[in-house]
């Protein structure tokens, strides 16, 4: 499984909806995506993520989760989101990471 992230019309600082997420290799049997993000500069700050249902979708929308969203202090940085595919009893069947500058 693989991921990438586009910022698109995320907004400066803590927006609180999800960047666009582009998949691929979403394993069968797929009932849930669960996706964390943390900047790779401060990763003690919880930026959190979120559960999506997933029904074959190749991407997720802005906005599909709620999170505290990218806000650096000073500068650009880099941010981690690491998407795990879940069947319907919460096992994880397969994980993609995807890291992207802000801004």
């Amino acid at each position: 499984m693989s991921a990438s992230v586009d910022w698109g019309p995320t907004k400066k600082c803590f927006d609180s909806k999800s960047p666009p997420i582009s998949l691929s290799g979403v394993p069968d049997g797929t009932a849930k995506l669960d996706i964390r993000m943390t900047d790779m500069y401060a990763t003690d700050f919880m930026h959190g993520g979120g559960k999506v249902t997933y029904s074959g979708e190749k991407s997720l929308p802005y906005g599909a989760f709620r999170y505290k969203g990218p806000c650096p202090p000073t500068g650009k940085h880099k941010y981690r989101f690491t998407i795990k595919a879940l069947d319907a009893k919460g096992k994880a069947l397969a994980t993609a990471k995807a890291e992207k500058m802000f801004p």
